[in-house]
């Protein structure tokens, strides 16, 4: 039997386990709810037992892994998890070497998406490729020639930290899917009557910008006007990427990335002021076209390359 590869998407509400020919093949997969109250130990127990379901029928020949959270490549430790408790300098490598026994590749899970994403996804044949998740939180990775950009240890490209202004306001508090969220609970104090807040029941607590892209749908101007207030502040932050790396491509994922088109081009129309004209009218913007599997397909592709080296 052909050897295969497993891909490992470690985040803090979603963990996958898939089985893959290569990265642009996905043969199977297990998709596991991350119970928060059982902390990084359930996580594992998870982990553990769908790479022995897969043990059990196929022949591996390596696993890439993508970690939700900071992840020291030169030590094959977890730095912590922002959302899970019971990461903090975690050796994952050797445990998952002690279960599986084949060669383990462990990233950042934002790095992997981009690596994913530029070689398989939007970002194929461009040179730099930028990608930027907007989930929970917001994170980036940047590949040149192929290969994730680093840094200096522990650097990473962390665009969901960049500071938009000198109070401290960072891409992170203005454009990840629960800063939206609570721009949109304020609106409920200011503006109830909008076909926004009409939209959302008022026991809903949380997730609130799942309902803009039907708002958005409607032209209704309140949720027009939280869209472009979002994109320009993430245009702003992303012009820093602009300027300093130059990417040919700037890649949109993550939750709030569903938005799609409407989310693109506000980006696009936004981002050409805060850049040189000299770099104008600046990299392209694209949304994912790898969906929920950036992270996913980078990690099979981290998988690839190890076992390329190994043998």
């Amino acid at each position: 039997m052909k050897d295969t590869l497993i891909g490992i998407e470690i985040g803090g509400t979603k963990l996958q386990v898939v089985l893959g020919e290569n990265p642009q093949k996905i043969l199977k997969r297990h998709r596991y709810a991350v119970d928060k109250k059982k902390g990084a130990a359930g996580i594992r127990s998870q982990i553990e037992d769908g790479v022995k379901r897969l043990l059990s029928d196929h022949t591996i020949s390596g696993i890439g892994v993508g970690f939700g959270g900071p992840f020291n490549i030169q030590t094959g430790k977890v730095s912590c998890s922002h959302h899970i408790e019971g990461w903090n300098d975690f050796e994952i490598k050797p445990w998952l070497e002690e279960i599986a026994h084949c060669p383990i590749t462990i990233d950042n899970d934002a790095n992997t998406a981009s690596l994913g994403e530029a070689l398989y996804g939007a970002g194929k044949g461009a040179n730099p490729a930028f990608y930027v998740t907007l989930g929970s939180g917001v994170g980036g990775g940047l590949v040149i020639d192929g290969n994730i950009y680093h840094g200096a240890p522990p650097g990473e490209s962390e665009i969901g930290h960049i500071r938009l202004d000198k109070s401290g306001r960072i891409v992170e508090s203005s454009c990840s899917g629960w800063a939206v969220d609570g721009k949109i609970r304020a609106l409920k104090e200011t503006d109830p009557d909008s076909h926004l807040c009409q939209l959302i029941s008022d026991d809903v607590t949380g997730g609130e910008a799942k309902f803009l892209h039907a708002a958005l749908e409607q032209n209704d101007p309140a949720a027009i006007r939280i869209l472009e207030e979002t994109a320009d502040d993430l245009a702003f932050g992303l012009s820093h990427v602009g300027n300093l790396l130059h990417p040919s491509i700037i890649v949109l994922g993550g939750g709030l990335a569903l938005l799609g088109e409407p989310l693109r081009k506000a980006v696009e129309k936004a981002i050409p002021p805060y850049l040189m004209n000299s770099f104008s009218p600046g990299p392209k913007i694209a949304l994912t076209e790898l969906g929920e599997d950036p992270v996913i397909i980078g990690a099979l592709e981290l998988a690839r390359r190890k076992g390329l080296t190994e043998n």
